[in-house]
């Protein structure tokens, strides 16, 4: 019975590592998010830097990681997200703390009366996207922007 168990761990272990390697991802520095403001209607694109403090009306927007599939593997971004809320008369309130994928909003999504956030992508500080619209984006990407870039 020993020996079975041993086998069947030892096997759990191979199949889990032999996954890990042939699924390799891109981690990035930078997450690019959307955000919904239900009471408005509004839905804005804004920058997250990996371990940078985001404001996105009264929540703070912290991506401690930011990773990609490779180019040959089916379109993936994820990120891992901590969310706080902000409130002017009480101590800030974790509202989120998880990982979000770009494919699967649903999966892991944040529940809040009033925003909704989710990941659209991840990229490098230096994206596509500056040479896109033709202005530099900002350093810490704390800007809020309307349209898409």
């Amino acid at each position: 019975m020993k020996k079975l168990a041993k086998n069947v761990a030892l096997s759990v272990i191979l199949i889990i590592g032999l996954e890990t390697i042939a699924l390799p991802v891109n981690a990035l520095e930078t997450a690019v998010l959307q955000g919904l403001n239900k009471v408005t209607a509004r839905i804005l694109k804004f920058y997250a830097p990996v371990n940078q403090s985001v404001s996105f009306g009264t929540l703070q927007v912290v991506v401690r990681s930011c990773s990609k599939a490779p180019p040959e593997e089916p379109p993936e971004s994820a990120a891992f997200i901590e969310i706080t809320e902000k409130r002017l008369s009480d101590t800030p309130k974790r509202v989120f703390s998880g990982w979000m994928f770009s494919s699967t909003p649903a999966l892991s999504a944040m529940e809040h009366p009033v925003y909704d956030v989710w990941v659209v992508d991840c990229i490098k500080k230096e994206s596509s996207a500056s040479s896109k619209t033709g202005r530099k984006l900002p350093l810490l990407f704390n800007a809020l922007e309307r349209s898409s870039l």
